[in-house]
């Protein structure tokens, strides 16, 4: 069995690939909740039976991270969301029955974890039914594909130039800025970049 990876350390790639239940272990007996917060918002990808409302408490939504496959390339990169520390996030918990909890976390896994540049961890979030504890993905700082802090101009360079296996950068804040709109859950911040990506488009 593979190890556990420690918080900050960047997996080399010839190291044989963890599942995604070894990361994040779940309870005996009981449903999976996934936080989503960028993509899986509009596009889950994995059966569930119920998606609610949910607030993050330590964490905020921010283009942290740069592309190197979905929405970019190495040499182009573009940027994707991370849950980076401070503040907090509005998104969606979904709730997986317990049957396919062990499956939908190899496939996250699989999708989020492509370059180690996520932790997985069990979040606790709010809803207006319950607090529940839900599977997500952090982003790792130490991680080469941490964006830090970018300016607005740097942020609207990468998103224009960036085009991956996933489609165009663009296409993926367009989506992600009018679904959060749709549910309830506009984002100001975010709002405000489109505006510059489509005025330097």
């Amino acid at each position: 069995m593979p190890a556990r990876r420690a918080q900050g350390d960047v997996a080399d790639s010839d190291q044989p690939e963890p599942q995604g239940r070894e990361f994040l272990r779940l309870p005996s007996g009981e449903d999976l909740w996934v936080f989503g917060y960028g993509s899986l918002i509009w596009n889950p990808g994995f059966p569930h039976l119920e998606v609610r409302r949910a607030r993050l408490f330590g964490y905020h939504r921010r283009l942290c991270i740069y592309s190197h496959v979905y929405r970019g390339t190495p040499k182009r990169p573009g940027l994707v969301f991370g849950l980076d520390r401070g503040g907090s996030c509005e998104g969606l918990a979904f709730r997986v029955p317990e049957s396919e909890g062990p499956e939908v976390l190899e496939y996250l896994y699989r999708r989020e974890m492509v370059t180690q540049v996520y932790i997985p961890r069990w979040l606790r979030v709010r809803t207006s039914k319950a607090t529940l504890l839900a599977a997500g993905f952090v982003v790792d700082r130490a991680h080469h594909q941490y964006t830090g802090r970018l300016g607005l101009d740097e942020t609207v360079r990468c998103i224009l130039q960036g085009e991956g296996t996933g489609g165009t950068n663009t296409d993926y804040l367009v989506k992600t800025v009018h679904h959060l709109d749709a549910l309830g859950l506009a984002d100001g911040t975010l709002r405000r970049l489109l505006r510059a990506v489509e005025a330097r488009g």
